[in-house]
């Protein structure tokens, strides 16, 4: 048996995997012999079945997969002994070509792409934008307005507005205009002139006074949804599929009510004695959405931090061709005129990735449980967060991450997140950051930018 590898420039080479009988043939008979005990050819008693049958019965199926197993071992030995620090997969050559049925010795060619060898030294010369966002007072005042409202109350209102409750009662009407005859009538339902799909059907719900009657249709204003018509009208699905007018007489109006600044108040939004006065009050806003943005910032800075490293690695050269053919192998499903498209961006994404483990390979980036754990966290609690669950409980948070750790496609996104933010951090340590207070709108433009 012979491997060789032979460069064929300065990012690819064909590695050659060369078997000659006596490689493969041992192990090809202890596989047939062990299929002639478990498998015996008909009427033949199990280990009695003659060799010259086996190998006329099985040989080429055994001998092909022996073969590959060998072949197989082979590649990833000599690559992992020899540090081949590879990108994508050896791909078969094209110009190999095996008989197994008629030819004793075979040689495997594989065609390989190594990754391009680069320097990258990180230090203070090395500067790297950092916008820190501004958090000004309309900010603090508008989400002061969002907490107020949603931690508000409904009472009694005289005019109806766009986020008002209805109750009113519904009476169908002919297309004339006259009631009905065994028609619709719902004695009490709600509606919500925000959730009205046609603006004709929405204005008619505004600035009503208890007692107002309009002709109102619930079809056009629901937009035919079947199941809000049911809900309105009181009626099974299979009846919902009303188009008429209907007579709405206002019963009762409620309003939303803000909550009132208060301990009370303090306590729903930050947790219990948090603050103790609206100056504390509002200290803790402030800080909770400068640490919001402070997550802006520090993923703007990852925008900034890969163009200036890429700039500074300069361009590097790829294994292009095998790298597309490989991502055309591995996906069957894809265009390969799309992978062609797409490879620009592909190629972007594979150069950033070789700096990122060239950085975590130099500073001896690793991944503790310690990481895994404190993003599990943050996940844990942004679901909570999207149900309006606000302070949950440290020991709740745990256990929903230890749940999270559980399922592999969520323990792999956070191990893949907690490996960047380490490798983000050791950029932050080891550069000058060239730090700038900005306002949000000032940030926002950053991206309109071309990057």
């Amino acid at each position: 048996m012979n491997v060789t590898l032979d460069k064929t420039g300065n990012v690819t080479g064909v590695l050659t995997i060369s078997l000659v009988e006596e490689d493969y043939q041992a192990e090809v008979k202890k596989q047939l012999s062990h299929l002639g005990r478990v498998r015996p050819l008909k009427g033949f008693r199990p280990g009695h079945v003659p060799a010259s049958l086996l190998q006329k019965h099985y040989g080429g199926q055994v001998t092909a997969e022996v073969v590959d197993d060998i072949v197989s071992h082979q590649l990833t030995d000599y690559i992992r002994n020899n540090k081949i620090d590879l990108l994508g997969e050896p791909m078969l050559s094209k110009d190999t070509k095996v008989d197994l049925l008629n030819e004793k010795n075979f040689e495997f060619k594989f065609d390989i792409g190594f990754a391009p060898e680069f320097e990258l030294k990180l230090d203070k010369r090395v500067k790297v934008p950092y916008y820190n966002i501004e958090v000004s007072q309309e900010m603090v005042d508008k989400q002061n307005e969002a907490y107020k409202k949603r931690l508000g109350t409904q009472v009694p209102g005289e005019l109806s507005t766009e986020d008002a409750l209805i109750r009113a009662s519904l009476v169908e009407l002919n297309e004339d205009g006259t009631v009905k005859e065994d028609g619709i009538k719902v004695e009490k339902t709600v509606i919500s002139p925000k959730y009205q799909k046609d603006e004709t059907e929405k204005a008619k719900l505004i600035d009503l006074k208890v007692g107002d009657e309009i002709t109102f249709n619930p079809y056009k204003g629901a937009d035919g949804n079947i199941t809000e018509l049911a809900s309105m009208l009181e009626v099974d699905k299979a009846q919902a599929e009303v188009k008429s007018d209907f007579t709405l007489k206002v019963i009762e109006i409620l309003v939303n009510k803000d909550a009132e600044m208060g301990q009370e108040f303090f306590d729903m939004v930050l947790g219990k004695d948090v603050a103790k006065s609206e100056e504390e009050y509002f200290a803790k806003i402030k800080e909770m959405l400068a640490g919001q943005l402070k997550s802006d910032s520090n993923y703007r800075f990852t925008i900034d931090a890969e163009k200036v490293l890429k700039k500074k690695v300069g361009e590097l050269e790829l294994p292009d061709d095998l790298l597309k053919q490989y991502l055309i192998s591995t996906n069957k499903d894809a265009d390969p005129s799309k992978i062609e498209e797409e490879y620009p961006r592909t190629r972007e994404e594979i150069v950033w990735q070789l700096i990122k483990e060239k950085i975590a390979k130099a500073y001896d980036v690793k991944i503790e449980k310690e990481d895994q754990m404190r993003l599990a966290r943050i996940f844990a609690a942004q679901q909570f967060a999207q149900y309006g669950i606000a302070n949950v409980p440290d020991e709740t948070l745990d256990r929903y991450a230890d749940e999270l750790m559980e399922n592999k496609d969520y323990a792999r996104e956070i191990s893949r997140r907690a490996f960047e933010d380490k490798v983000y951090a050791t950029i932050r340590d080891n550069v000058s950051l060239t730090e700038k207070t900005v306002t949000v709108e000032e940030f926002n433009k950053l991206f309109e930018e071309k990057k």
